[in-house]
């Protein structure tokens, strides 16, 4: 398999920035305003999902009167902040599968706080009107896609199941796997939809993209992508007696694909900019029985 790296630029600001200015100090650490209840640093993947929940519960933490800090890495530099208490929590866990080898690395010294969407499923999306159905059929219409699957970030979970069992499963190993980011990712799904190109790509659900394009997932009759999975928020060893309120908040937090989904659609279709804080306002403004429910 031939893999080309390229670096998407928010990925690698992001990693920059943490890598400059160090993790922020936890909220029993922190200098905290005399009014502030403390200040609340949440890591954060950069995952459609993830930033969307985060900059929710931003908006929700503030407004109970904490102060908030998020802090965007990979994976790898999320999980090990979480464990060293560098980060107070992190709220897009993915689980059985996806995010497994973190667990096992880490999970003695992360708490995890409860599931809060269930339907989370790994794919390989394509074209609607592409002219095949099954990932069985892919390595035969290789150079209908470029003879590529474009991915996201290296260190995702997505990008591991897709190297040791997707491609090798299918017999993939002669096409190009271009290893990205995301942002880099979405950036060539627009390109060739917009052009009525045959495209293939690494996703997952829920994300908005399935509303904003016409996608259907290969079927992975080989198993190879896993079941469902369910996205949890998990805290550092000290957060719930550090944060006991908010703690509580996010063990009762639950949110619907659909209900997900038009929050990323506020933020990522209708809007473009990323400055959330208006746009997450909107949603709240529009969901309000929703959102005051998550902190009774």
């Amino acid at each position: 398999m031939k893999k080309r790296f390229l670096t998407g630029a928010v990925a690698l600001g992001a990693t920059a920035a943490l890598a400059l200015t160090g993790c922020s100090s936890s909220g029993s650490d922190a200098t905290e305003d005399s009014d502030s209840k403390g200040t609340v640093t949440i890591g954060m993947f950069n995952w459609d999902e993830d930033i969307a929940v985060t900059h929710l519960w931003e908006a929700i933490l503030e407004e109970q009167g904490y102060d908030v800090e998020i802090e965007s890495a990979d994976p790898g530099p999320v999980f090990q902040g979480l464990a060293d208490g560098d980060f107070d929590t992190v709220l897009d866990v993915w689980l059985p599968l996806t995010h497994a080898s973190y667990l096992e690395q880490y999970g003695d010294d992360i708490v995890e706080l409860g599931a809060w969407n269930d339907e989370a499923q790994l794919t390989i999306a394509v074209n609607a009107d592409a002219p095949i159905d099954s990932l069985d059929e892919l390595a035969k219409n290789a150079d209908l896609f470029g003879n590529k699957i474009v991915g996201i970030e290296a260190g995702a979970g997505l990008t591991a199941t897709t190297e040791d069992a997707v491609i090798p499963g299918y017999g993939l190993e002669k096409m190009d796997y271009v290893i990205s980011s995301t942002p880099a990712m979405l950036t060539e799904l627009d390109t060739a939809m917009s052009k009525g190109d045959n495209i293939a790509v690494t996703l997952w659900k829920p994300h908005w993209a399935y509303n904003a394009y016409d996608l259907k997932d290969l079927k992975d009759p080989k198993g190879t992508l896993g079941d469902a999975e369910s996205l949890y928020s998990y805290g550092s060893s000290t957060f719930v007696e550090d944060f006991p309120e908010v703690a509580g908040w996010l063990k009762n937090f639950k949110m619907d694909s659909e209900l997900l989904h038009s929050l990323e659609d506020k933020m990522f279709n209708e809007y473009d900019g990323d400055d959330y804080e208006p746009v997450v306002a909107e949603w709240i403004s529009e969901n309000q029985e929703y959102v005051d429910g998550l902190t009774k």
